[in-house]
């Protein structure tokens, strides 16, 4: 048998579980969904003009499209590094962007009172990968009804992503999604071990790609990380290809000029192409016509 038979084989024996966000179904054998948006909410003008402006080419390639921007991000290596807007007006942005543009919207929380007050806004709660074992915080996201995108960490091992798993289940949350962003490997380097997304989908549950984490250098700049963007589209062809069922990516209008992780942001300019290869080669994957 060869090791594509085996691979579907070991395919028809999983319970393929369907999150639903809005009207977006996600799963590991759906047509993939695009998570993209800044790294964080640098002002209300360039938040609302990226999510425009992604929404434009996500309809246009025909690719599902949930919005990401962070609203706060508490893990910057730097105390002077620039953090975001704070909850409070984070949230009133974001919410403006889901009921202007009609998207479905997904933010990083930090804390149990972070994924209560957030849960009135956003669809998707993502838990950050330094905190994927934070039970408490867990809990409280699981409590709120949401869908949890778990971003597995760098410390962790695919398999690993089992016990956390259980934890949101606790709370009888079975809308879960798993996140790879790569594996820390040395000192302020990350690589992708594309096996991880055909063990974590064993659960069942969609597993996402971040492309764009993955490329990170954390602290490579010393007071900041690094990344090596040029490598994106890359390793999202190879995520699709391995079959999961979400394509996370930041992009930005300018990412040189961003106030966070520019270096690992894919530029607004670059978005389209890249996501007409993704579709293509994932109807091939998946058999879609």
């Amino acid at each position: 048998m060869s090791t594509y038979e085996v691979e579907e084989e070991v395919r028809k024996n999983i319970m393929e579980k369907i999150v639903k966000v809005g009207k977006i179904q996600i799963s590991n054998t759906k047509p993939f969904v695009f998570i993209s948006g800044p790294c964080v909410v640098e002002n209300r003008q360039i938040t609302l003009n990226t999510a425009k402006a992604i929404q434009t080419i996500a309809k246009r390639v025909g690719v599902p499209f949930i919005f990401k921007v962070s609203y706060d991000k508490a893990n910057r290596m730097s105390i002077s590094s620039f953090r975001g807007l704070g909850i409070s007006k984070g949230l009133e942005i974001i919410k403006e962007v889901k009921e202007s543009l009609g998207v479905p919207v997904l933010s990083d929380v930090h804390t149990i009172e972070e994924a209560i007050q957030a849960a009135d806004v956003l669809d998707v709660i993502q838990i950050p990968a330094f905190l994927c074992r934070q039970t408490d915080l867990l809990l409280a996201a699981g409590e709120t009804g949401k869908v949890i995108n778990i971003k597995k960490g760098q410390f962790l091992a695919p398999w690993d992503t089992h016990e956390v798993i259980k934890k949101i289940e606790s709370t009888g949350n079975k809308k879960i999604l798993l996140t790879e962003r790569g594996v820390s490997f040395g000192y302020n380097n990350l690589v992708s071990d594309f096996r991880s997304l055909a063990i974590m989908r064993e659960t069942g549950y969609p597993v996402v790609f971040d492309a764009s984490h993955s490329v990170q250098q954390p602290g490579g700049l010393g007071q900041a990380s690094g990344g090596k963007s040029e490598y994106i589209p890359l390793l999202a062809r190879c995520a699709v290809a391995a079959g999961c069922a979400a394509i996370f990516m930041e992009t930005h209008h300018n990412p040189k000029q961003a106030l966070s992780d520019g270096p690992n942001m894919l530029a607004l300019d670059k978005l389209e192409a890249v996501l007409q290869k993704l579709k293509a080669i994932d109807c091939i994957v998946k058999g879609i016509k």
